[in-house]
């Protein structure tokens, strides 16, 4: 019987302080919080970023001397194991 009251009571106290949290957040940020609940979100539609290709794309440029650029060779070095025989 203690138990189920001290639950109780811990709930009550946890949903009292979640009410107190959530209406600490409508009082600070009203209006973002609503616009966000409305669809509207933080950019307004004509200033929202749009997808797709961009009209004015950069294309980099390529250097014909960085990409010819010959590799280094590798020495021809004999493998051994990393473990003698012996052990």
């Amino acid at each position: 019987m203690m138990v189920q009251v001290a639950a109780a009571l811990l709930f009550a106290v946890a949903a009292g302080l979640g009410i107190t949290v959530i209406l600490a957040m409508l009082k600070n940020n009203e209006n973002a919080i609503l616009s966000a609940l409305l669809g509207e979100g933080a950019f307004p539609f004509p200033a929202a970023p749009t997808a797709g290709p961009s009209p004015q794309a950069v294309t980099p440029r390529r250097i014909a001397a960085r990409r010819d650029a010959p590799r280094p060779l590798r020495a021809a070095v004999a493998t051994r194991p990393q473990l003698s025989r012996a052990a």
